[in-house]
């Protein structure tokens, strides 16, 4: 029976501690918003023009894809920052998103 108490508390514990953001089940750009089912974040070295679009507040899909253009043709991005050389894209767009960009490679 003590047993049995024990993992429920501990799974409780992980549910809190996920929903928390304190660990992640998952690379950033895989967390979903249980609401609307979106990515909370995105890597912007990877992911395509609807998910960069979906997530990223102000960014419609043309915007989005000129990311994914720029991105070809000049490589990856190091800063956040760095999305201002796309064009259309300005300081203030990425300080409202700095919390839902990612730039990790993934190995």
């Amino acid at each position: 029976m003590q047993i049995v108490k024990n993992l429920k508390w501990a799974h409780s514990l992980s549910v809190l501690l996920l929903v928390a953001g304190l660990v992640s089940a998952a690379p950033s750009e895989e967390i979903e918003d249980p609401v609307q089912g979106l990515p909370l974040a995105v890597n912007i070295n990877e992911a395509n023009a609807e998910t960069l679009a979906a997530v990223l507040e102000g960014i419609g899909l043309t915007r989005a894809q000129a990311i994914v253009d720029y991105r070809t043709q000049f490589g990856r991005f190091y800063s956040a920052e760095e999305l201002s050389a796309v064009r259309g894209i300005g300081t203030n767009t990425i300080n409202r998103n700095l919390a839902r960009i990612r730039v990790e490679e993934h190995f």
